[in-house]
């Protein structure tokens, strides 16, 4: 096999966005506090189910990268800076969560696949599940920010308007990832 071919096979583009994930892991360790450590391992981990699963590329890179930005976004201050930014960094980064969850779902056989049901019950089918995961992705990143915030650190921003802002741009994102995936099936990779 010619050595662009096999590299070609081994790398995807998204595995810049993993090496980017994982320098943010060194820098983390060597210049921020542990809670930032912390933060960046937990993103690299979600940033290994694409590759593990064979994610298409465009979800890829837009999932990692906007979870990267989310999590420098968060060290450098950026949200306490620009106070809106928190609430298009929700919407993306849960919606797709849920698109990535969704896909690799049914890539395992734990959902049906789109050949499995008919055109619209598959359209439906895509958007209902991918809202529904990207609404319990928003649960458990506001009851991660609590407990950071009760635990860790408290500059983690919470509160009743938070919290209920962060679920409600959540769910509008995975609404929008559902409705992406269900309009172009085969090329995000929603498949049997």
């Amino acid at each position: 096999m010619p050595p662009t071919t096999l590299a070609r096979d081994v790398l995807v583009p998204g595995d810049v966005v993993r090496v980017a994930a994982l320098t943010s892991v060194v820098v983390a360790a060597v210049s921020l506090e542990g809670v930032a450590v912390a933060l960046f391992l937990l993103m690299l981990g979600g940033l290994m189910v694409p590759r593990a699963v064979g994610m298409p590329a465009v979800l890829d890179v837009a999932y990692g990268s906007a979870l990267l930005l989310a999590a420098w976004a968060a060290q450098l201050g950026w949200y306490q800076a620009v106070p809106w930014l928190d609430l298009p960094v929700h919407a993306a980064c849960t919606g797709l969560i849920a698109a990535v969850a969704a896909v690799a779902l049914t890539r395992w056989q734990v959902l049906p696949g789109p050949r499995d049901t008919s055109h619209a019950h598959r359209r439906t089918g895509v958007v209902v599940t991918t809202t529904g995961l990207g609404a319990v992705v928003a649960i458990l990143w506001e009851i991660g920010e609590w407990a950071g915030f009760t635990y860790l650190d408290d500059r983690i921003g919470v509160g009743y308007t938070d919290t209920v802002t962060d679920l409600a741009s959540g769910l509008v994102g995975s609404v929008v990832a559902g409705m992406a995936l269900a309009v172009r099936p085969g090329r995000a990779g929603v498949r049997s």
